[in-house]
């Protein structure tokens, strides 16, 4: 799953340990969501999108290629 954290937090000028701090995780579960090495909950991700006032699918989204046909097809 991939995610603009990142980008959220750099727009609130927030820290990946300030964001922590304010949803109640370690700094390396946020670095870990950030890197698309850890899918959080539902609920972390929901905490995390009510954080910045934004619906969860703004924060979060499936990065699956787009199907495209094959040659022949």
């Amino acid at each position: 799953m991939k995610n603009k954290i990142k980008v959220y937090r750099a727009m609130h000028d927030l820290t990946q340990e300030d964001l922590a701090i304010k949803i109640g995780v370690t700094r390396q579960t946020i670095l870990a969501i950030e890197k698309g090495r850890y899918v959080p909950s539902l609920d972390l991700a929901f905490k995390i999108a009510r954080h910045f006032g934004v619906n969860i699918e703004e924060i979060f989204f499936y990065g699956e290629e787009p199907i495209r046909p094959r040659p022949g097809d």
